[in-house]
C-alpha cells in the first residue's frame, strides 16, 4: 500500500546496521560498548519520531484530512479526563480495541536487543499513528500491542464503529503484506497481528478511576471492554474478530462481511463469545473480512493484480517545475508560465 514504506525503511535500517555490526564490537572495551549504545538510542530517536507522522503515513492523513492528536495521555481519553482522582462515574458508549502484535519474541534469536527494540517500536508506531489518523485513542500499551477507544461524547456510534474498522483494516493489510514481505526476505515468517473489536453501549458500561494517585488511569468497566482482548484471542493470523453490537450498527451492505466465528473453527462452541444461559444472554462473535471492507472504501482503489493504494483525490502543491517535464511534451498547452494546478 506504501503509505508505510518509511517505517519499513527504518526497520530495514536497523536490520542492515545489526548484520554489518555482526562481529565489529567483539572485544571492545566498555567506553567503546556505552559509546555504541549511544548511538543505537540517537538513532532510534531520529527515526522514529514522538510527535509527527512519517511522510509516507502522512499522505494518508492528508488524503483523510485528518489531524491526529500527538497531545494524548495513556489511561486518559479526553473527554473522560474529569475523572482524575475523584470517586466519580459515568455511564457513556465506547469502542474497544485490542491489536495484538504476536511473533516478535523469534526475533531475539537473531538480532541484538537494541535492534529489536528498533523494529518493535517501529511496528507498534505504526499503529499508534495509524490509530491517531482515525480518530482513536490509545489507552494502554501490552508488550508490541495495544488497547484503543474509539468514540467519545462528539462522535456518534456508528462513525466510532466505522472508523475503528477502517483504522484496523489498513494496519492489518500493512503487517500481512508490506511488513510480512521485509521479513521473509531476513528469512523471518509468522509475524502477524490478532485483533479484538467491541462496542458497549452507555447503558451497560462505566467510566471511572481505577488505581490511587498518580498510579492510576480513566478507564471502562464493562462486559465489551473485556470481550474485546477475548475476541482477539480468538482471532486467526491477521484476522479480525468483532461482536454482535459492532456488527449491529452498520449498513445492510457491509453485513455481509461476518460469519461467526464457529464456521471457521468447526466448533459450535466458538459462535459465542459469551453466554448465560440464566440470563438468557447469547452473545456472538464474527470474523470479519477487513479486505473486501477495506476495498470499498472511498479512499481505496485496487489495481488489476488486486494489489490496494491509496486514492489521490485531490492535486495538492504541484507547481510547474513538478509537471514540466511531462506537460513540455504536449505545446501549445504549456507555456512555462508558475501557476499551480
Amino acid at each position: 500500500m506504501k503509505i508505510y514504506n518509511d517505517y519499513l525503511d527504518t526497520i530495514k535500517s536497523a536490520i542492515d546496521r545489526d548484520k554489518s555490526a555482526q562481529g565489529l564490537f567483539s572485544g571492545i572495551s566498555e567506553s567503546d560498548s556505552r559509546l555504541e549504545k549511544g548511538v543505537q538510542s540517537l538513532m532510534l530517536h531520529r527515526e522514529i519520531p514522538d510527535n509527527r507522522l512519517l511522510p509516507s503515513l502522512d499522505e494518508l492523513a492528508k488524503e483523510l484530512g485528518a489531524k491526529p492528536n500527538f497531545d494524548q495521555q495513556l489511561g486518559m481519553h479526553p473527554d473522560f479526563a474529569h475523572l482524575k482522582n475523584t470517586n466519580k462515574y459515568e455511564k457513556h458508549y465506547i469502542v474497544s480495541g485490542f491489536i495484538d502484535i504476536k511473533g516478535s519474541t523469534r526475533l531475539f534469536a537473531r538480532y541484538k536487543p537494541e535492534t529489536v527494540l528498533v523494529i518493535t517500536n517501529t511496528i507498534q508506531k505504526a499503529a499508534i499513528h495509524t490509530c491517531l489518523i482515525f480518530g482513536g485513542y490509545v489507552h494502554r500499551l501490552h508488550g508490541d500491542g495495544l488497547f484503543v477507544y474509539f468514540g467519545g461524547k462528539n462522535k456518534c456510534i456508528k462513525s466510532s464503529v466505522y472508523d475503528i474498522l477502517q483504522c484496523v483494516s489498513v494496519f492489518t493489510y500493512f503487517v500481512k503484506n508490506d511488513l510480512r514481505n521485509l521479513f521473509e526476505a531476513q528469512g523471518i515468517e509468522k509475524i502477524y497481528t490478532r485483533i479484538g473489536i467491541d462496542l458497549g453501549y452507555d447503558k451497560d458500561l462505566v467510566w471511572s478511576m481505577a488505581g490511587i494517585g498518580e498510579t492510576s488511569e480513566v478507564t471502562t468497566c464493562s462486559l465489551h471492554t473485556n470481550l474485546a482482548s477475548k475476541m482477539q484471542a480468538s482471532a486467526e493470523s491477521n484476522g479480525i474478530v468483532i461482536g454482535q453490537n459492532i456488527k449491529d450498527n452498520l449498513t445492510s451492505e457491509d453485513r455481509d462481511l461476518f460469519q461467526s466465528v464457529n464456521i471457521r473453527t468447526g466448533n459450535v462452541n466458538d459462535r459465542y463469545i459469551y453466554s448465560d444461559v440464566d440470563a438468557k444472554i447469547f452473545y456472538t462473535q464474527y470474523d470479519f473480512n477487513w479486505l473486501i471492507f477495506l476495498k470499498r472504501q472511498s479512499f481505496i482503489v485496487s489495481d488489476p493484480v488486486g494489489e490496494i493504494w491509496i486514492k489521490q483525490s485531490n492535486v495538492r502543491d504541484r507547481n510547474i517545475e513538478q509537471i514540466a517535464p511531462i506537460a513540455s511534451l504536449n505545446k501549445p498547452y504549456f507555456d512555462g508560465k508558475q501557476t499551480q494546478i
